[in-house]
């Protein structure tokens, strides 16, 4: 039987805590080749959450139809995020597909917005074929947040298993968000205020009404929002084939 060795244990966290770590501040969030156990970067970082409501219940059939739903939401739900330069990590958490990106100008800020808005035009054509084959549509939760992150570089470094950790607001903020959207009568997408500043006066250079699409919920110090990509949730209305 394999036993901790508690005093090397304790000789690896003092190594790790008197150790000098190099933080260095970077306008973009460099790839995960620049990352060591002796570095951090601090970085803006924009994190997108999508969160499938009810999960528990829905999980809890482990029948072919469920399986069937829950791999090509997971897959679909990836392609529409995955695509970006500025993307650092993209993954599966339980019932929810979350994905991260660097957001060092303006621009970046409103593709990652423009993700959202294909989410939720796409959870549409997701129900709707959910439905014709005779199942109940899903409800999901869609929450974005910015914040400048310290990114390091965790986990057991003489063996493989690591990863980055995301220490501060953004991860948790999107995650958190995306637990209030498609529920209480309120629509699929949370945006934190952060994000919300950030890319609202660049959407409203392609439609001067833009900020009217969004209401501000206080107690959250976030957006709420329902908007779609009009093409494709026109097609999804009308044609669809």
């Amino acid at each position: 039987m394999s036993v901790y060795d508690y005093k090397q244990g304790k000789n690896r966290v003092e190594s790790i805590l008197d150790n000098h770590m190099e933080i260095e501040e970077k306008n973009r969030l460099p790839s995960d080749s620049n990352f060591t156990f002796e570095n951090g970067y601090l970085s803006w970082v924009t994190a997108i959450f999508v969160d499938i409501r009810d999960s528990t219940e829905l999980f809890s059939k482990n029948d072919e139809s469920t399986a069937k739903i829950v791999r090509s939401f997971t897959s679909e739900i990836i392609e529409i995020l995955r695509v970006a330069d500025n993307l650092r990590e993209i993954g599966i958490r339980g019932d929810c597909v979350y994905a991260i990106y660097t957001t060092p100008n303006l621009a970046d800020e409103l593709e990652c917005a423009n993700k959202t808005f294909e989410v939720n035009t796409f959870i549409n054509m997701f129900n709707k074929l959910i439905e014709s084959r005779g199942g109940n549509k899903i409800r999901v939760g869609i929450g974005m947040a910015t914040d400048k992150e310290l990114v390091i570089k965790a986990g057991r470094k003489s063996v493989d298993i690591n990863n980055k950790v995301w220490i501060g607001k953004a991860v948790t903020m999107a995650s958190k968000l995306s637990s209030y959207g498609d529920k209480d009568g309120y629509p699929r997408l949370f945006y934190s205020t952060s994000s919300y500043n950030n890319f609202i006066e660049e959407l409203k250079k392609q439609n001067i009404e833009a900020n009217s699409w969004f209401n501000q919920i206080g107690h959250l110090n976030a957006y709420y929002a329902n908007v779609v990509k009009a093409d494709f949730n026109n097609w999804i209305n009308n044609d669809f084939s």
